[in-house]
């Protein structure tokens, strides 16, 4: 109906415009192999994980970083979005290997508003419909008392960029409030916690497809980090696309 939200995973938009990596013909550097051997699973898995209140689950995982796909993994963050966000355990700066095959990760959007334009004008002209289009990002944005920021880039007014970690430790040790990100919005001027609601609504509604993360992907078939295939992700129901209706 006029006036929805359509709200698009970024991942999904990703993978179908090519715009991902293949990080088994990468070669790490020395950089690299020194944040996955010894700042993701010593630093994260030891003390800042702690300080952030994970679940001893994943504090497992990180202490159990796979060193040489790790490393081929920190050295793409290291290229594609810089030192500050390769720093971060894991989703860096909008960087994810979920519901992907083998060792393949999505990169995050460099034209994010531009894809949401480009979705509202199809489907205004094949669907008669005004929707408002929002490209959302399942990596969290925080909020404190009216001021909302999020560990990467995006094009929301009112939604700042933090660059680092350190962000995202105060940001759990204080329990502030975290919905998914709104990347790129095009079609409509909502206030902006309207647009981190609605992005956090369609995230629950989407679930998580194959697996929250790549270790609860390679889980649920069974198989290493980067064995998991096409055809077995084929036999999971993906929600890429989510309407979430207006109360106005």
């Amino acid at each position: 109906m006029d006036g929805d939200f359509l709200v698009v995973s970024e991942k999904a938009i990703s993978t179908a415009l090519g715009n991902i990596a293949d990080e088994s013909v990468v070669k790490p550097s020395l950089s690299a192999k020194i944040i996955a051997g010894f700042w993701t699973r010593v630093v994260w898995g030891y003390f800042l994980g702690f300080l952030c209140r994970f679940r001893s689950r994943l504090l497992r995982e990180l202490r159990e970083y796979p060193f040489d796909a790790g490393s081929r993994h920190k050295q793409v963050a290291l290229q594609y979005v810089g030192l500050l966000k390769a720093l971060m355990f894991g989703s860096e700066g909008g960087i994810d290997g979920s519901n992907l095959p083998y060792s393949y990760v999505s990169l995050p959007l460099k034209n994010a508003d531009t894809v949401a334009e480009e979705i509202r004008k199809r489907v205004r002209q094949r669907l008669g419909k005004m929707v408002c289009v929002v490209i959302a990002d399942t990596d969290k944005a925080y909020s404190f008392s009216g001021f909302h920021f999020a560990l990467r880039r995006t094009s929301v007014d009112g939604i700042h960029c933090f660059d680092g970690f350190v962000a995202f430790v105060v940001a759990r040790m204080f329990g502030l409030r975290r919905r998914a990100t709104p990347v790129a919005v095009a079609g409509c001027a909502v206030p902006v916690d309207e647009l981190l609601n609605v992005a956090d609504v369609a995230n629950r509604v989407r679930g998580f497809g194959a697996g929250r993360t790549v270790w609860d992907m390679a889980a649920r078939f069974g198989v290493g980090l980067s064995d998991v295939s096409w055809e077995m992700l084929e036999t999971v129901k993906h929600k890429p696309i989510v309407i979430v209706r207006s109360r106005r």
